[in-house]
């Protein structure tokens, strides 16, 4: 079992065929689900499963994840097109995590797999994720 962090295959498809909206406040709802170490997820990864999922049993984590704001609509610098999502938590949380699927919940469509590279836990804390710098070097999607 592993989670290899990367853009699904199946996205890079939609998006040439215009099926993903990634401007802020376009109809399509994304989320961001948490995955135990359990997991198998990579760029083949096309749909959210629930499949070593975190448990929402005295986690505060509640199936499926959270609903995620797109913060940069896509734009370009050079010949590099991103955008972002706003950062992610669940407050008083009780969670083991080893990664994460960001996916369209609208139309149950994977968007990136995130591997944290080893377990990250909250203890009656905050879990974060946090999103890197929304340019063309680090947003986390881009096309070159």
């Amino acid at each position: 079992m592993a989670i290899t962090q990367g853009m699904a295959d199946s996205f890079k498809v939609q998006i040439l065929s215009g099926q993903q909206n990634l401007v802020s406040g376009a109809s399509p709802v994304y989320k961001v689900a948490l995955y135990t170490n359990a997991a198998t997820l990579s760029n083949a990864t096309a749909a959210y499963t629930t499949l070593n999922e975190v448990s929402s049993s005295g986690s505060n984590y509640t199936a499926g994840g959270n609903t995620l704001t797109v913060s940069t609509s896509p734009t370009s610098t050079g010949n590099v097109a991103f955008m972002s999502f706003a950062n992610s938590s669940w407050t008083n949380a009780n969670i083991t995590a080893n990664g994460a699927l960001i996916y369209n919940s609208t139309a149950n469509t994977a968007v990136a797999v995130l591997a944290f590279g080893s377990d990250k836990t909250a203890t009656n804390g905050t879990f974060q994720i946090i999103f890197p710098s929304a340019d063309a070097t680090n947003a986390i999607i881009r096309i070159a």
